[in-house]
């Protein structure tokens, strides 16, 4: 076993207007996503979580933790508030810089990091969002997939992020389901292929989850 991690950060939304179902439902992919990987012999020897979460205010929910030791409480959303994904960018930045470890002359680092945004809005802090977005691109992530979820999700700004933009049309547990599996999805080729590709191809995505071409 090479030892070299696959950090996978995930950044949710959730602000006031994912509560109720789409924050429930939020939660049980994430817990199936969980275990789906756990499944994966190769993602259990490399894959290490972290979850960003966003609101009012950005916060590190968990901090990069290998897969076989994450456990999840409930993920819970504030009445009502903004959308502050430049702060979790922000945060993002911060995080990858001090645990994702470089290649030096003497050891292997880890392997390039994979980043899943889901958003139901778009960022209230939209100077931010761009200050922080060629920061994200200068950080050479091995894949940044955005997911705008439901109606009021912008796609264009989430383009700014990333090529890669999947479109739910509904925030119910089965849209977030097929989110969530398809991630799980897309790390388990990640920690499988990170070791030969410079950039991960993502398998096609289910039925729920359109790519924005």
């Amino acid at each position: 076993m090479s030892g070299r991690r696959l950090p996978v950060y995930i950044l949710l939304d959730t602000s006031g207007s994912m509560r109720g179902e789409p924050i429930q439902a939020v939660n049980v992919g994430m817990q199936a996503m969980i275990g789906a990987l756990r499944q994966d012999p190769y993602a259990l020897d490399s894959v290490h979580l972290s979850i960003i979460t966003f609101d009012v205010e950005a916060r590190e929910y968990l901090p990069l933790t290998p897969l076989d030791n994450v456990s999840l409480g409930e993920i819970s959303v504030p009445d009502a508030g903004a959308t502050f994904m430049g702060a979790a960018l922000e945060l993002l930045i911060e995080r990858v810089d001090r645990d994702v470890k470089k290649t030096t002359a003497a050891s292997k680092g880890d392997w390039r990091p994979m980043l899943f945004v889901m958003t139901d809005g778009s960022p209230s802090d939209l100077h931010a969002f761009r200050q922080a977005v060629p920061e994200i691109k200068a950080r050479n992530f091995g894949a940044v997939v955005a997911c705008a979820a439901g109606p009021k999700a912008k796609q264009d700004v989430l383009k700014e992020l990333t090529d890669q933009v999947v479109l739910l049309d509904t925030l119910d547990a089965s849209s977030f389901n097929g989110f969530f599996k398809w991630v799980s999805a897309s790390v388990s080729m990640g920690s499988t292929s990170a070791s030969v590709a410079a950039q991960v191809s993502l398998p096609p995505p289910p039925a729920e989850v359109q790519l924005v071409l």
